[in-house]
């Protein structure tokens, strides 16, 4: 359908700002930095000799150094956890920004791939510049030792070895972060990413050695001038005056020096900040959770209630759960289906059995359910601000749950008759719509319970017609805007996303939200 600028600014406008604002800063920070190599009179004369190898080279240097800061602090997640729910961030476009963080630590991850290609290429023509374009009138330049040697001098040599581990640790990192790898044998994705800590620490000495030097004593030594001891430095006497000339005639010879390693400047406070970050989580996550009930569901679902010591959520929040008994690595994010109350401690999650780690902790689970099994969930609590959300205050809750077998509706039944109950004893019946859809009509039977008669009455055999469900939305909501939160596979995501962005005559506008574990 056609699109609405309206919703499209409101689901796409706040990422598309932020990815342009990030891709101008990039290439404002390489193009800065290429002009500052090719036309800065301190790196004159290393720039005649080693030419765009340069330029190009410092260029992706200052975009490395600026994304693997940036890679960081997405991965700072109680940080952001925390600035999600200050009272700072108050707009539902910023939060959703914050939700995607993920993302943007992948992006980071690509620009750092992309570059290190090109910063290593670059630096392959430099090593060949430096033997083919040996200097005799400035030996300090020179990392050869003579006119066409291919061999160059130990201080590069440390640059080159710390360059190439960069590369290996960076490979090894960029391919087990593919979906493949993290499915199939997740530790291999944890062991390899945990290697940033190497990389970091090595990235930070990288420069050491001081390969590339600039001129110290350009006023003294103007690029280019002319003087009695060079063979062959720049002649411009047929272009130049008199008084030029004179002002161009070299008091003393270049003097050049190495620059100071600076990528410390950059990655040190990020580094800091997640090293915190991460001895903060370990703390947190020190106090071992107690498995009150294991429940067993239709549809290989299993149902956990647990307790934990002064553990306070809030509905939609999540928690991340680590199993040393299952892997000690692993960490699998779960929304919670129930929150502790005043009156009842415990907190649950529902889990379906799907891979490895859920059918090895399962085992662990159903044989002998025990009191004392411990595992140590990471707790991201998703805080919203405490008060000014009486502008927000829900006044219509359309629910569509689409399941393939008829069972699956019967891990929430209950919850959902109760809701209902609720709310026709307050006289709100029309405030929970509740459309339930089982795809599969193979053995379908009717839920012939009396207590979940008000889901018979609701459910629909097929699968939803998106566009027709939306359109009767906007109808009975014209002109208002509707939050769409979607929990489930790619498929129905993308296609509640797209309906999202079009355009209709109701002149409703769709905001689009996906279940997102930052």
């Amino acid at each position: 359908g056609i699109m609405s600028a309206r919703s499209w600014v409101a689901n796409e406008g706040g990422k598309h700002l932020v990815l342009m604002l990030w891709l101008g800063t990039n290439t404002w920070l390489f193009l800065k930095t290429f002009l500052l190599y090719s036309t800065g009179q301190q790196y004159h004369y290393l720039y005649k000799m080693l030419g765009l190898g340069l330029c190009i080279s410092r260029a992706s240097a200052s975009v490395l150094n600026l994304n693997c800061s940036l890679v960081l602090l997405p991965m700072c997640r109680s940080l952001l956890t925390f600035v999600r729910g200050t009272h700072m961030v108050s707009s539902r476009k910023t939060r959703r920004l914050l939700d995607k963080s993920k993302t943007f630590h992948v992006a980071c991850g690509f620009a750092i791939c992309i570059f290190s290609v090109v910063h290593v290429s670059a630096h392959l023509v430099n090593v060949i510049n430096f033997s083919v374009s040996y200097s005799d009138d400035f030996p300090a330049l020179n990392l050869a030792r003579y006119r066409g040697e291919v061999r160059h001098k130990y201080m590069y040599i440390f640059p080159g070895v710390t360059g190439v581990l960069l590369v290996l640790i960076l490979f090894l990192m960029f391919t087990s972060s593919s979906y493949c790898v993290r499915v199939s044998n997740y530790e291999i994705f944890w062991y390899t990413h945990n290697l940033f800590i190497v990389f970091y620490i090595i990235l930070m000495v990288h420069m050491v050695g001081g390969a590339l030097k600039y001129q110290t004593n350009i006023e003294a030594h103007p690029p280019g001038c002319v003087g009695t001891n060079h063979s062959s430095t720049e002649q411009h006497g047929d272009e130049l005056e008199q008084g030029e000339d004179e002002e161009r005639t070299c008091r003393e010879q270049a003097h050049f020096q190495p620059h100071y390693p600076q990528t410390w400047l950059w990655v040190s406070g990020p580094l800091c900040l997640y090293c915190a970050e991460r001895f903060y989580r370990y703390i947190r996550s020190y106090d071992p959770v107690t498995i009150v009930t294991v429940i067993r569901h239709p549809c290989n679902v299993i149902e956990l209630r647990m307790l934990k010591k002064n553990f306070k959520a809030r509905p939609g929040q999540y928690i991340v759960l680590n199993c040393p008994g299952v892997s000690s690595f692993e960490n699998h994010p779960f929304t919670l289906t129930t929150c502790p109350t005043e009156n009842k401690k415990t907190f649950g999650i529902h889990l379906r059995v799907v891979g490895d780690w859920t059918e090895r902790f399962t085992q662990l689970l159903l044989p002998e359910p025990r009191i004392d099994l411990e595992i140590l969930p990471m707790v991201r609590q998703r805080r919203y601000p405490n008060d000014g959300w009486t502008g927000f205050r829900l006044q219509r809750l359309y629910f569509v749950w689409v399941c393939r077998e008829l069972q699956s509706f019967y891990w929430f039944a209950e919850l959902l008759c109760a809701v209902h109950q609720k709310l026709w004893q307050e006289n709100r019946p029309d405030y929970f719509n509740l459309k339930l859809f089982v795809s599969q009509t193979d053995n379908l039977q009717s839920m012939s319970d009396e207590k979940y008669r008000p889901l018979t009455s609701r459910l629909l055999v097929g699968r939803p017609r998106w566009k027709l469900l939306f359109d009767e939305i906007g109808r009975t909501n014209k002109h208002k805007r509707v939050g769409v939160f979607c929990c489930g596979p790619k498929g129905i995501s993308r296609t509640l996303h797209r309906l999202c962005n079009s355009a209709r005559s109701s002149g409703t506008t769709f905001e689009f939200n996906k279940e997102s574990f930052s």
